[in-house]
């Protein structure tokens, strides 16, 4: 079994703090996107009125994103390997993520899906992948197999892609969007990954030790034993797309943080194929704003 979708090793302060002291506590709202728990913290007189807004519109990015809604458009496009007039989240999404594959040197791919699947069938059935099996399922992954343009996005034959590594943030950003084109300025978004909207500021604690302080900024960890394939506690559920193996990391987590959370979520997953430190650092150079909060040696 899978034990566990995604590792998250962050958790806020219920209030930001002020300048001049601490601000009335935020309204709270909570619920689920892609499997993960979100909770909104919304300082605003229509706080709870905007809260639904944002729900309704996590509930509709759900609908592009998802792997387990069967007509979500991720699973069109990999049953179909071609999706015409794709919703421009989407496609915006997955541009992003073509310009993290490109400065990570192929770490971040989220072609590996038909190995994840693979994968994840055989052992949790307690019998991993032969070499040729593994061999067959690679030769399906490749980002160059992916044609993006606004009329049409286009799989080679046998790929599919999984936006696990990506998907949550990108929805905390939209999220936020939704949240200050409503006039609302001071909200912590968690879906899994953080984002903090331009005013207050919100102390967040790492699980790895110290913490920092989120303002118009965005906030991600990942870590290979987050979940694990097979519920054996030590076969990591990123896997590597230039061994086709599930991760044997050098690092127990790694926290990002960067101007939005789509990024911060990709980055934070390459980071873990990353050997040492002054590879992550170089990963993050790439994109202005990034920087590592932590990363914690395995």
């Amino acid at each position: 079994m899978l034990t566990r979708r995604r590792f998250i090793a962050i958790s806020a302060a219920l209030a930001p703090t002020m300048a001049l002291g601490r601000s009335p506590d935020p309204h709270v709202e909570t619920g689920i996107a892609l499997g993960a728990t979100v909770t909104l913290r919304l300082q605003h007189p229509e706080a709870p009125r905007l809260a639904v807004l944002a729900m309704e519109e996590i509930r509709r990015l759900e609908q592009v994103f998802s792997l387990y809604q069967p007509e979500s458009s991720l699973v069109r496009l990999n049953r179909e390997a071609r999706l015409d007039t794709p919703p421009f989240e989407l496609l915006d999404c997955l541009t992003l993520a073509a310009s993290v594959h490109r400065a990570s040197g192929g770490s971040f791919d989220p072609t590996v899906q038909p190995l994840w699947l693979a994968e994840a069938g055989t052992l949790t059935q307690g019998t991993p992948l032969t070499e040729a099996e593994r061999a067959q399922v690679r030769a399906l992954i490749g980002w160059e197999g992916v044609t993006l343009a606004p009329e049409a996005i286009i799989l080679r034959p046998g790929m599919a892609l999984t936006l696990n590594g990506i998907a949550q943030g990108f929805i905390a950003d939209r999220v936020a969007a939704l949240l200050e084109s409503h006039g609302l300025t001071r909200a912590l978004i968690d879906t899994g990954e953080m984002r903090a909207l331009p005013e207050g500021d919100w102390p967040v604690k790492l699980a790895s030790g110290g913490g920092i302080t989120l303002r118009d900024r965005a906030l991600a960890t990942s870590a290979p034993l987050g979940m694990t394939f097979g519920g054996d506690g030590v076969t990591s559920h990123i896997l590597d797309p230039r061994t086709g193996r599930p991760l044997c990391s050098a690092w127990q987590s790694v926290s990002i943080s960067a101007p939005s959370a789509a990024l911060a979520d990709a980055l934070s997953t390459s980071a873990c194929l990353m050997d040492s430190r002054a590879a992550i650092d170089g990963l993050c150079a790439s994109f202005p704003g990034a920087r590592v909060e932590s990363a914690r040696p395995a």
